[in-house]
């Protein structure tokens, strides 16, 4: 437990510079990290939050080059965004550097050359793609081509977006090249490997029978990767952006981005405390925590720990890697490519005033366990059921309530009764199950029991009617808004590591000073004969038209995805003119339509085609309501000889073109014509 050491040093995973911070990043590392940070801060423990932009990378590299612009513009212009986010969010990093300082490149290159120098590294030749038109090799993601799994034709190198696979770029079929369309060809090239099978039984004892109590998701994938069995990794890449590999005979190839990324934690660990960083890395009465997503959790299990055992000189493991799941977007997976996300800085600026609403909804539909799911519907109920109607209800009847009888002064609690100390007792007991579910990374959990303590401070004055009391007893009325008053102090302090802004306004409202965990639970935390500032809502009801404004954006993104995901089909042979013409397109009107029975794709459609009556078969029946297209008029093949479908005598072929999702529309004219009209 982290009453065990003298100090909790955080990290969360660096966010990569080619692009802004969405939901799913917050979810998954950044709100739960600054929960527990705010949550010890409060405790009064020693504890440092390091954060810090990825700056490095093959996706910046793409950017830059699809944006004619450089590496540097990009990753200037995404910090300086994502750390504006963060601040806007409330995430209370003690720093937040950047991958492209020099201390980083300086202390990425020292690491380096230091296992290099121990002859920790395997120096080993490959076989890689090189494009023969640029005069490079190629890194993964800088080649595309057909996934041999699912045969998405667009996966990259190093994984396939469609299937989820991770690949090597050599597994490609018919590979292409990102940077100039040519086929690339394999070329041998020298890198060096961290041999992390060197490690692994020392990897098996700190995990395996060292942390059993890490999160299932975090132990099950360690323990599935170990039982595989650990292979060398390599810790460098052919590219011109990054750490230059710090070796003589190493011109154009630098540090691997995700063995630089992690030694960003020590370098911002520097940067911030120059004097005393080793103190936070390397004593053993600090503990290290990692926040990450479930993407990360080799490189943060695995890979980190070899590189910091590796390194030696008395660097600590992390105690705990409390990786989340995903969150996804209504129903669908957040993608960045996809433009499928709410984007961090344009909720801020949507929602002003409203970051502990977003911070409150992430928390209580954190995927701890399982992956979750973001909806705007979601997010509208729980800020007008349980912020506005439960939370923000109570503080602002008892604020109001001291104001209309004690015109604003906290008057003195007289003897207290039953009432008052079962909602003390309750309080009490909700502090220590919050404490509980905060220290074993159970946020959604304490979140949830916080929002009981309002619930309790609800029934609290439900049942005890102060509006009743003032009118025979102002003694028991001062009792019991004195009472109500140190519960909005309590709910101040619970609410503090999820909604800092809340409880910060909540405060100043109480005309309270600093406050601690410590007080949580007391009865006696804002003194009789203070006065209380003016009542404001803590929170407003957010209404439909908000809420549709942003469902509305969804919706023309996905039309937009849809659009641009469609690829046409390859052009059948060539027939001949007279081979054409011998084809009888007509059209016909929809007289009847109604479902084949037992057959879910297949409606029987009657059409008067000019000449009379006839039946077809078509298997749309997936796409449209039966009584929709009676009276349509639709377009078919009427010279195609009669076939049996379900006993049905199908005398023709219903035309349709299949749209980008597969669904199918049926043909028809654009403007009402005579029923059997050839169509010329």
């Amino acid at each position: 437990m982290a009453k065990d050491f003298k100090r909790t040093l955080i990290t969360t995973a660096l966010p990569y510079t080619n692009g802004p911070v969405h939901i799913g990043h917050l979810a998954g590392v950044y709100v739960p990290a600054d929960i527990y940070a705010r949550y010890l801060r409060l405790c009064g423990r020693d504890v440092v939050m390091i954060g810090g932009s990825d700056e490095h990378g093959v996706p910046i590299t793409l950017k830059a080059r699809k944006e004619g612009v450089t590496p540097q513009d990009i990753v200037d212009r995404y910090h300086k965004l994502i750390k504006e986010s963060f601040e806007g969010l409330g995430i209370s990093f003690d720093i937040y550097s950047r991958t492209t300082s020099k201390i980083h490149h300086d202390t990425a290159s020292e690491f380096f050359r230091r296992l290099y120098d121990k002859g920790e590294f395997v120096e080993k030749s490959s076989m890689q793609l090189y494009d023969p038109e640029a005069g490079q090799f190629l890194a993964d993601r800088y080649v595309t081509g057909e996934c041999p799994h699912c045969h998405n034709d667009r996966a990259y190198g190093d994984q396939c977006e469609a299937c989820g696979t991770s690949l090597n770029a050599t597994d490609l079929i018919n590979p292409k090249s990102v940077i100039t369309g040519a086929t690339p060809e394999l070329r041998e090239t020298r890198h060096w490997f961290l041999p992390l099978d060197k490690w692994e039984p020392e990897l098996r004892k700190w995990i395996l029978e060292g942390h059993k109590e890490w999160k299932t998701n975090v132990y099950g994938q360690c323990k599935s990767w170990l039982d595989l069995g650990l292979q060398p990794r390599a810790v460098s890449r052919d590219l011109s952006w990054g750490v230059p590999v710090p070796v003589e005979g190493a011109e154009g190839k630098v540090l691997y981005v995700w063995f630089d990324a992690p030694i960003g934690y020590i370098s911002n660990t520097k940067e911030l405390l120059p004097d005393s960083w080793e103190k936070w890395w390397k004593d053993p009465e600090t503990r290290v925590i990692n926040f990450i997503g479930k993407d990360n959790i080799v490189f943060h299990c695995i890979v980190f720990p070899s590189m910091l055992m590796a390194y030696g000189d008395g660097f600590q493991l992390p105690d705990n890697v409390p990786a989340n799941e995903f969150l996804n977007l209504e129903g669908d997976k957040i993608s960045t490519s996809r433009n499928w996300a709410v984007w961090l800085h344009e909720y801020l600026a949507d929602f002003p005033g409203k970051q502990d609403v977003l911070r409150y909804v992430l928390t209580a539909n954190a995927p701890e366990t399982k992956d979750n799911d973001f909806t705007w519907r979601d997010f509208q109920a729980r800020n007008n059921n349980e912020l506005v109607a439960i939370l923000g209800n109570f503080v602002n009847r008892a604020v109001v309530l001291v104001h209309k009888y004690f015109g604003g002064n906290v008057p003195e609690a007289g003897e207290l009764t039953s009432a008052e100390t079962e909602l003390f007792a309750e309080i009490k007991r909700i502090k220590g199950e919050v404490s509980e579910a905060i220290e074993t990374f159970h946020f959604r959990e304490a979140l949830k029991l916080a929002m009981d303590m309002a619930r309790a401070g609800n029934k609290y004055l439900q049942e005890t009617e102060p509006w009743k009391t003032a009118k025979t007893d102002m003694a028991r009325t001062a009792t019991i808004l004195n009472t109500a008053i140190q519960a909005c102090a309590n709910l101040a302090i619970v609410f503090e590591p999820f909604m800092p802004f809340m409880s910060e306004k909540l405060v100043k409202m109480l005309g309270e000073g600093k406050i601690s965990w410590n007080e949580l639970g007391n009865d006696n935390i804002i003194a009789a004969g203070s006065v209380i500032g003016t009542p404001e809502l803590l929170f407003e009801k957010i209404d439909d038209e908000a809420i549709k404004a942003q469902t509305d954006r969804l919706e023309t993104i996905k039309e937009q995805n849809r659009i641009n995901s469609f690829q046409a089909a390859p052009q059948q042979p060539d027939v001949d003119f007279d081979t054409f013409m011998k084809a009888d397109l007509r059209i016909g009107t929809v007289l009847e339509c109604e479902r084949v029975p037992k057959a879910d794709k297949l409606l029987r459609f009657l059409i008067d085609d000019g000449l009379g009556k006839r039946t077809i078969v078509s298997g749309i029946a997936a796409y449209y309501k039966p009584e929709d297209l009676v009276g349509k008029q639709v377009c078919f093949i009427a010279n195609l000889p009669p076939r049996k479908l379900r006993g049905i005598e199908s005398q023709g072929m219903i035309l349709s073109a299949m749209d980008a999702d597969g669904s199918l529309v049926v043909v028809g004219p654009s403007a009402p014509v005579v029923a059997g009209a050839q169509v010329k």
